[in-house]
């Protein structure tokens, strides 16, 4: 007994403390917190769309180079210059003798060279790495077709001294519309033709009209959009849901490239194959979208803007109704009862019961049923008027955490999906953004609401919060008798029993001798 080191005994017991107390955290549930925030919901799909416009190829009528000279995407009126035919091919050759060939971009034409890199990076998916050839050879001919914007203004001074560029040949626009310098087949498409084989991305070829190119008679040099009206048309062989669009008439649909919302009208048509193709036309945005034949597009048939919470803090939570006239409302905003009880003599006396609203009628309040209990008898004020309490209601609602301990506040759900719930924001005894809720109701466990509860990190949507802390004090014990205390989800929802389990202790009021 005269080697025993007392220090070394008590860093032992210390240590056999810690291990325990760990261990003991590890196997307690832990709420998580998750932060109200404004959103939206959609009742929504995403489809890939095939674009059909009213196109008209437009072909060479002479042999030569081509070099264009109206902006891809822009519009052109009848008259407007087009692109130039070189027969003899010594335009460039000409231009390079004269110093003529190098131009300064400028901040209009560097803007558009960045808005359709991020336009494609954007958009871009390694599976379909094909497009990068594509990107490449349309970012190439708006190179060039910047650059020849600025060697158009030298042409008319070189004509004029030289014979050599005599062979040029001027194009214009023949009618009105939208350039662009592409084809692929699909410029005659229809509702009627789409077949399912021409959603097939991997099969699409596109031709790229490239500039300073020999072209001969009969080749296409460009096509113009001529009508603003323009289609997307989606495969969707769901019958409920065809027939959901069809009843809709016109469906919001938003761009996923440039996350633009339209409304389109609905149309749709069912092949020999069985295939049912959905078209939605718009009278704008055409111009937007000229050079994309596929598009992914985002059918908003539900949109509401709320209160975004998940749906596993949803619960539904009984309560007692009692009237209006039986409550008491004193100066300090508390609220409260007079319930009828005996003392040790058997003399009848009133308590004061201090409650908490959670929810209220024309006529009568929601009561949490930890506070009072089936049977009570309350008695109204300034009258010998009682009322047994029995009557009880379900509100669906979250457990908030604000205080730091979990009390149950209604909520009022406007639009549902499989994860999220949009909900009403600022009503009466209800939840407002940047309130922090459970994340999870079915962790809450029978004392939840005595126990603190409190955020690991309050900048963050979700933090971790320890049930198990130590007991609140006695005024958060006192308002935390009304808070949530039973284990509820959203999905598997147990009854609560009206019967007399209750907080023999909680609310104990001052008594008061019955006159």
């Amino acid at each position: 007994m005269n080697n025993i080191n007392i220090g070394m005994v008590f860093f032992a017991v210390m240590a056999i403390y810690i291990l325990i107390s760990v261990v003991t955290y590890l196997k307690k549930d832990h709420m998580i917190g998750y932060q109200v925030i404004e959103g939206s919901l959609s009742s929504n799909n995403i489809y890939t769309a095939v674009a059909l416009r009213t196109e008209k190829i437009i072909t060479s009528e002479n042999a030569g180079y081509i070099n264009y000279f109206a902006t891809e995407g822009g519009r052109v009126a009848v008259g407007n210059l087009v692109y130039t035919v070189d027969e003899s091919g010594q335009l460039l050759e000409y231009l390079k003798s004269q110093g003529s060939e190098e131009v300064a971009l400028s901040d209009e034409d560097l803007s558009e060279l960045r808005t359709q890199i991020v336009n494609f990076d954007s958009s871009f998916d390694a599976n379909s790495f094909y497009t990068v050839y594509d990107f490449k050879i349309s970012l190439d001919g708006t190179v060039q077709k910047l650059s020849n914007s600025s060697i158009l203004q030298n042409i008319q001074s070189l004509n004029e001294n030289s014979g050599t560029l005599s062979s040029i040949i001027y194009k214009n626009a023949q009618d009105t519309g939208i350039v662009v310098y592409s084809t692929d087949g699909y410029e005659d498409l229809t509702l009627q033709t789409i077949t399912a084989a021409h959603f097939d991305e991997s099969a699409y070829e596109k031709n790229q009209l490239i500039n300073n190119t020999l072209v001969k008679p009969g080749d296409p040099v460009y096509k113009i959009c001529t009508n603003e009206e323009w289609s997307i048309v989606i495969q969707e062989n769901d019958p409920e849901r065809v027939k959901e669009l069809e009843e809709l008439e016109y469906v919001k649909v938003r761009f996923i490239k440039n996350q633009d919302e339209s409304w389109g009208k609905v149309s749709t048509y069912t092949n020999a194959d069985g295939d049912t193709f959905v078209m939605l036309t718009f009278t704008n945005s055409m111009i937007t979208f000229c050079r994309d034949r596929f598009l992914s597009v985002e059918i908003i048939t539900e949109d509401e803007t709320g209160l975004k919470i998940p749906n596993s803090a949803i619960v539904n939570k009984s309560f007692y109704l009692i009237p209006k006239d039986y409550l008491i409302k004193n100066n300090d905003n508390s609220t409260g009862v007079l319930r009828d009880k005996y003392d040790e003599q058997g003399n009848e006396t009133t308590e004061f019961i201090e409650l908490s609203i959670y929810n209220e009628t024309e006529t009568e309040y929601y009561i949490d049923t930890d506070t009072i209990r089936t049977g009570d008898i309350l008695i109204k004020p300034d009258s010998n008027d009682r009322y047994t309490v029995s009557k009880t209601d379900t509100l669906i609602g979250v457990y908030n955490i604000n205080k730091g301990y979990a009390d149950f506040r209604q909520v009022k759900i406007l639009y549902q999906n499989d994860e999220y719930a949009i909900v009403r924001s600022n009503t009466m005894y209800g939840l407002n953004v940047y309130d922090y809720i459970i994340l999870d109701s079915s962790v809450i466990d029978a004392d939840a609401s005595n126990k603190p509860v409190t955020n690991s990190d309050d900048s963050s949507n979700e933090s971790s919060i320890d049930s198990s802390g130590s007991e609140s004090s006695e005024e958060e014990a006192k308002t935390a008798n009304s808070d949530a205390s039973v284990e509820e989800t959203s999905e598997d929802i147990p009854e609560e029993e009206n019967g007399d389990e209750l907080n023999e202790g909680s609310n104990e009021g001052s008594e008061l001798s019955s006159s």
